[in-house]
């Protein structure tokens, strides 16, 4: 029935919905978090990011 003849298959199947679910579960809890805040170093590495873009 449904090919579960031997024990790795019947744990593959529930490994991938228990998997499924801890990824759904994770979405919902961090669904509007937002970003974190940026710290100046963060935005030091971002202005020399741009300046090193615009100079290629």
């Amino acid at each position: 029935m449904f090919g579960l003849e031997d024990a790795g298959i019947l744990a593959a199947y529930l490994l991938c919905i228990v998997s499924c679910l801890i990824g759904v579960a994770y979405g919902i809890i961090n669904w509007n978090k937002g970003a974190e805040p940026l710290n100046a170093a963060d935005i030091e590495w971002a202005h020399g990011q741009k300046e090193a873009d615009e100079e290629i």
